[in-house]
């Protein structure tokens, strides 16, 4: 465990049991939510190549165009 989060955990431990329960949650919330995005993200290979071809035969075929910053 590094020192920041050792640090985190020992300042987390000085809270109310409740407060503690809450940032617990958050923290295991967390670490869910990237694993899912890292497994939706590899499962999507495939379709982002696909797509990143598509625009680039786009781009290549002339349908694209510059995009202008001050019209957005």
């Amino acid at each position: 465990m590094t020192r920041l989060l050792e640090k985190a955990f020992g300042e987390a431990a000085k809270l109310p049991e409740t407060e503690q329960d809450a940032v617990a949650s958050w923290i295991l919330d967390e670490l869910d939510s990237e694993r899912r995005w890292d497994e939706a993200f590899a499962r999507s290979q495939d379709a982002l190549s696909r797509l990143a071809s598509e625009a680039l035969a786009e781009h290549h075929a002339g349908k694209t165009q510059m995009l202008d910053m001050d019209k957005l």
